[in-house]
C-alpha cells in the first residue's frame, strides 16, 4: 500500500511529498457529475455503493495519495433530532435557540444512527487495500454549533455569538453534548476501518484568538483525548487560524491543517515537530499550468524539505474547478517533491 500520507502524518521521511484535495469527491468531476443525476446530495450520503463509488473516483482520475470518505459534517446531527435539507446548502428548519431545545437533543448509538457510513468505510477498505489509506472525518463542536444555532450558513455569526456570550450555560452545554456525540461519531469510523481522521472546524476562525482559547479549545481538546487515536492520526483544520497556531496546537491533534492565509515556513517554526498539512489557495487551480507549478515549487519550497508534510489546498477544492487542473496540481507536487 502506498503508506506516505500515513507517514508523513507522524513526521517520517518520505520519497515524495502525499497530497491529497479537501472535498475531492465532489461537483468539480464529471463523473462524479453523473453519479449525481441519480439521486439528492443526501440521498449519496447515505447510499453506501454511491458513497464509495464517489469517494473512489479522485483516487483513480487524479493519482492522489489518500481517499476521504465521502460524507458531510452534518450528517450525525440529523439523528440527534434536527431535521436537515440542502437548498443547495445546509438548512435546519428548527435551529437551536434555548436551553430547552439543547436538552432535546439525544446522543444516538452510531451503529443504528448512521449504519450507512460505517457500511461505506468497509466497502472503501476492501475496495482500497493495498492502494492508498482511508481518512475518515467529522466537524468540529464549534462549527457544527454554528450551523445548530444559526440554522444555516451565516455571514456575522451572532445568533452562536450571542448565545456564547450572553447565555454561556446554553452554550457549554450544546458544546458537551456535540463533544461527546462526535467522540462516538469519530470512534465508529475508526472502528469501521478509517485509517486517518479529519476535523473540520471551518468556522473556528471566526472568533478572536483569546475567544477561541476559551470557547472553543477546550471541546476540541477533549475531542481529541476521546478518540481512539493510537495507531490513527487526527488532523486538526481550523480555517482561518493563521492568528493562533499555537493555541491550535493545544487541542492535541498529530497533524495541523493550515488555510492559505499563512506561511508554511512561519508556521512549521510555529508549530516545530508537528507535522502539517495544506496549503494551497484553492483558486489557484483556475490559473495556467505554468502558475500552479509556480505555486506548488513555492510551497514545497516553504516546507524547506522538513519531514511532516501533506500537501493539500487551504480549503476545499471549488465547485466549477477544471479537473485537468487538479490532475496537473497533483502529478506537480508527486514531480517537484521526488526526493
Amino acid at each position: 500500500m502506498n503508506t506516505r500520507f500515513l507517514d508523513a502524518c507522524k513526521g517520517l521521511p518520505v520519497d515524495r511529498t502525499p497530497v491529497w484535495l479537501m472535498r475531492q469527491a465532489g461537483r468539480y468531476l464529471p463523473e462524479y457529475m453523473e453519479v449525481r443525476k441519480s439521486c439528492t446530495f443526501l440521498e449519496l450520503c447515505k447510499t453506501p455503493e454511491l458513497a464509495a463509488k464517489v469517494t473512489l473516483q479522485p483516487v483513480d482520475i487524479l493519482d492522489v495519495d489518500a481517499a476521504i470518505l465521502f460524507s458531510d459534517i452534518l450528517i450525525p446531527v440529523e439523528p440527534m433530532g434536527m431535521k436537515l435539507d440542502f437548498v443547495p446548502g445546509p438548512v435546519f428548519a428548527e435551529p437551536v435557540r434555548s436551553m430547552a431545545d439543547v436538552e432535546r437533543l439525544c446522543i444516538p448509538r452510531m451503529e443504528t444512527a448512521v449504519p450507512f457510513v460505517l457500511e461505506t468505510i468497509a466497502i472503501l477498505r476492501r475496495q482500497l487495500a493495498g492502494r492508498v489509506p482511508l481518512i475518515g472525518f467529522g466537524g468540529a463542536p464549534f462549527t457544527l454549533a454554528c450551523y445548530m444555532v444559526e440554522g444555516k450558513g451565516s455571514k456575522d455569526f451572532m445568533a452562536i455569538k450571542k448565545m456564547m456570550y450572553a447565555e454561556p450555560e446554553t452554550y457549554s452545554a450544546l458544546m458537551v453534548k456535540l463533544t461527546s456525540m462526535l467522540a462516538e461519531y469519530l470512534n465508529a469510523q475508526i472502528h469501521a476501518g478509517a485509517q486517518a481522521i479529519q476535523i473540520f472546524d471551518t468556522w473556528g476562525g471566526i472568533l478572536s484568538p483569546a475567544d477561541y482559547e476559551k470557547y472553543v479549545l477546550p471541546y476540541t481538546s477533549r475531542l481529541i483525548r476521546c478518540l481512539d487515536a493510537r495507531d490513527t492520526p487526527v488532523i486538526h483544520f481550523v480555517k482561518g487560524a493563521g492568528t493562533m497556531l499555537e493555541t491550535v496546537k493545544k487541542a492535541g491533534a498529530h497533524v495541523v491543517g493550515l488555510d492559505w492565509h499563512v506561511n508554511l515556513a512561519s508556521a512549521r517554526e510555529i508549530l516545530g515537530s508537528t507535522p502539517v498539512q495544506g496549503n494551497l489557495d484553492p483558486g489557484v487551480l483556475y490559473a495556467p499550468e505554468e502558475i500552479i507549478e509556480a505555486e506548488v515549487r513555492r510551497i514545497i519550497g516553504e516546507n524547506g524539505g522538513r519531514p511532516g508534510h501533506i500537501f493539500n489546498l487551504g480549503h476545499g477544492i471549488l465547485p466549477t474547478t477544471p479537473s485537468g487542473n487538479a490532475k496537473f496540481l497533483v502529478e506537480c507536487v508527486h514531480r517537484l517533491s521526488q526526493r
